[in-house]
């Protein structure tokens, strides 16, 4: 009698964020089957996460899900999903950028696809909002490259580049870029009281407002702004209402809309940023956080204006500085639509930390073949 399913996973680094991947194969083609055996496999609802691969952090309670595509013009697909340590939720309604960077390597690692000379460049369509990008990773010899020159705040040393240029991003959960139809609204809420926030979706629905509004500067540290519950108390009561505003219904349990504190940069970069995932203060900022923290600040009269330095020119490089440094966004606007945006380009890292199988109990799940 089996007592555990062995399942095929690749354990890896994304960006600064960590979690397994899996072919879409080795699954359970039921979601709400392959659901449990994720929460399993990640050792989800626990705190500590101590029964399985959780790293007890939203950044690293993330699966990857990965598969060829049939659909022309697109080499992959992948199903991004967020666990918490401490719930029993697999929400696979938002995007992950830093996910995304280790999509292609491990479509490599397992045999999905083959190298394309020493750069290789495939084009990912995330299912989650069916938003497209191009990824080139590094690979000479017809294997990836993981050791590199380049660096990423949030991530630990240095490895070779990953290039991530998305296709479109706009409105990825929303109905549109602006969700609300304005750059900037005015909301009152309850025990907050009457403040101007931009509500937008570049890839991530995001609620920006100024710390100032809220009693804070902005430049807090991630441990300081954990541990305060009166500030996290009214960005959760003004999330619940601005959700609403943008069309997303009630977000109690979503991970979405994030609400993200701006400030005046102190770093030489754009702009100062503080974003919550959506309670706990990210250690550094989402890639699509930061590519929608970006879009804000080149939209004329969002939430940002006179507190971002933006450069001239167009493509822009918006600076996001965050707790552990910055992460730098290029953007192309639209010269006859100021407000449309019509690349968005960045950088990431990625690293295959250990290949294996992950076991869960069969009672769960006893495996394509049982």
């Amino acid at each position: 009698m089996r007592v555990q399913t062995a399942i095929p996973c690749l354990l890896m680094r994304g960006g600064t964020s960590k979690g397994p991947f899996f072919k879409v194969s080795d699954l359970p083609a039921d979601p709400a089957t392959r659901d449990r055996v994720l929460l399993a496999a990640m050792g989800s609802p626990d705190q500590r996460q101590i029964d399985g691969l959780g790293g007890a952090h939203p950044l690293t309670s993330k699966v990857g899900i990965v598969s060829t595509s049939g659909r022309p013009g697109v080499d992959l697909e992948f199903l991004f999903a967020q666990l918490q340590p401490d719930k029993d939720t697999v929400d696979t309604t938002p995007n992950c950028g830093n996910m995304l960077a280790a999509v292609v390597p491990f479509a490599l690692e397992t045999g999905l696809v083959r190298a394309r000379g020493d750069a290789s460049t495939f084009r990912v369509l995330t299912l989650n909002t069916e938003m497209a990008c191009d990824i080139t990773v590094q690979t000479p010899a017809g294997e990836v490259q993981y050791e590199g020159n380049a660096r990423i705040d949030g991530a630990p040393g240095t490895a070779a580049p990953i290039k991530i240029n998305f296709l479109d991003t706009a409105g990825s959960v929303c109905a549109g870029l602006l969700p609300t139809g304005n750059a900037r609204d005015r909301v009152t809420v309850e025990g907050v009281g009457s403040l101007d926030v931009t509500c937008i979706d570049n890839g991530m629905p995001l609620v920006l407002l100024r710390a100032a509004d809220v009693g804070r500067t902005g430049y807090e540290s991630v441990a300081q702004l954990n541990a305060d519950n009166e500030l996290k108390a009214k960005l959760e009561a003004l999330r619940l209402a601005t959700g609403r505003l943008m069309g997303l219904g009630d977000v109690a349990k979503k991970t979405y809309p994030k609400m993200t504190l701006i400030a005046k940069p102190r770093e030489g970069g754009s702009i100062c940023t503080r974003s919550f995932i959506p309670h706990v203060c990210h250690d550094a900022i989402g890639v699509l956080a930061a590519v929608t923290v970006g879009t804000a600040c080149v939209l004329p009269a969002s939430i940002t204006e006179a507190i971002a330095l933006i450069p001239p020119g167009n493509p822009k490089t918006v600076t996001v500085e965050h707790p552990s440094g910055e992460f730098s966004v290029e953007l192309e606007v639209d010269p006859a639509r100021p407000q449309t945006v019509t690349r968005a380009a960045l950088l990431r890292t990625a690293r295959l930390i250990m290949r294996g199988q992950v076991l869960i109990p069969a009672s769960i799940w006893k495996g394509p073949r049982a």
